[in-house]
């Protein structure tokens, strides 16, 4: 797809708060979003737009079926719940997507191509459907190179999902190329490969494959930039989620870190009985075991302090970069120039 593409975008009783593909669109995407579908929204609020909810990124009006919607040339699911299903209330959409020539994208561990009803409609009416999550089948494991490129590589991290890794590295990305950086970015999670048009979703690689397709990536981004962006997944101590973490950790062998977190969260989201660890001890784990391959160090923070009020947000920016003894910003708040001041000195 071209940049311009007319997307509309199902998150139905998420949005904005749990619909992470949803929000990583409207702010990044090149393409053109004519509507976001939240039935509940909708129905209380027939007037609703993004700008109510979401000051900061495309507006569109918030509409309760595709069949409301303007035209559009893809219908993206984005939203991806805990495991990745397929929500059967979903169904409607996406059968009136396809049987108004639309393609679409999906994000989910569910393939919606392997799904009878849906891949039998995609091919009567000549539409494509995109499982982002599906990984190339040429996969392969690590050979432990990407420490050798020239290029720096600064991967996110996090203390826990949902944090704003994404957020994070797309703002360091796009500031990068504002200073004239030579820059690339690896996506590594469904969002990300959207903005992108391509990338690898590396939670859904087989375990052995996850290093290595993060090293490939990593090493086509560093043989063409100097400045390479990879996008994080999970965190090191998700009880579910820790391996892929540990995979593009060890796979894109990163020169310095990002550490996200957001303000105010004390536990593992989904996993309320798991604390989460202080954040000065998540920036000795995280360089210990990034260590054991190559050498790299936090040399930032990056709060997420949209639960504050504005008043409040900067007192908690100060307290985090205290706790992480490392520059610290709101990446959507603030700005992330010191971020990168902090990388291009530790470099």
């Amino acid at each position: 797809m071209q940049d311009g593409t007319r997307i509309a975008i199902l998150a139905h009783e998420k949005f904005p708060g749990r619909a992470k593909t949803a929000v990583g669109l409207l702010r990044y995407s090149d393409h053109d979003v004519v509507a976001v579908l939240d039935r509940e929204i909708a129905e209380s609020d027939p007037d609703a737009r993004v700008h109510d909810y979401l000051p900061d990124v495309q507006d569109a009006p918030i509409l309760g079926r595709a069949a409301d919607a303007p035209e559009f040339d893809v219908l993206v699911v984005g939203i991806a719940p805990i495991g990745g299903g397929f929500d059967e209330s979903w169904r409607g959409d996406v059968e009136t997507a396809i049987e108004s020539g639309a393609d679409v994208w999906a994000g989910l561990h569910y393939f919606l191509a392997e799904d009878e009803r849906i891949a039998g409609m995609a091919e009567e009416h000549g539409v494509d459907v995109w499982d982002v999550r599906r990984p190339p089948e040429d996969l392969t494991v690590a050979e432990g190179t990407a420490g050798d490129l020239d290029a720096t590589v600064v991967l996110t991290v996090g203390s826990d999902c949902s944090t704003g890794k994404m957020t994070t590295t797309m703002e360091l990305y796009e500031e990068a190329r504002d200073r004239g950086w030579d820059a690339g970015f690896v996506p590594t999670g469904q969002t990300g490969a959207m903005i992108a048009g391509e990338g690898i979703v590396i939670d859904r690689a087989p375990a052995d494959f996850a290093a290595g397709a993060t090293e490939g990536m990593v090493l086509d981004a560093g043989a063409e930039n100097d400045y390479v962006f990879v996008e994080g997944q999970g965190s090191i101590v998700h009880p579910a989620y820790s391996a892929v973490t540990c995979g593009i950790l060890h796979g894109a062998m990163p020169d310095a870190m990002v550490l996200t977190h957001e303000a105010g969260r004390e536990v593992i989201h989904g996993f309320e009985s798991f604390s989460l660890p202080d954040p000065g001890a998540l920036v000795s784990l995280y360089e210990d075991l990034a260590s054991s391959v190559h050498d790299a160090s936090i040399v930032g923070g990056a709060l997420n302090t949209s639960a504050l009020e504005p008043a409040n947000a900067s007192d908690a920016v100060i307290e985090y970069a205290d706790a992480i003894d490392a520059p610290a910003a709101d990446p959507v708040r603030g700005e992330v120039g010191p971020l990168l001041d902090a990388i291009e000195e530790s470099t």
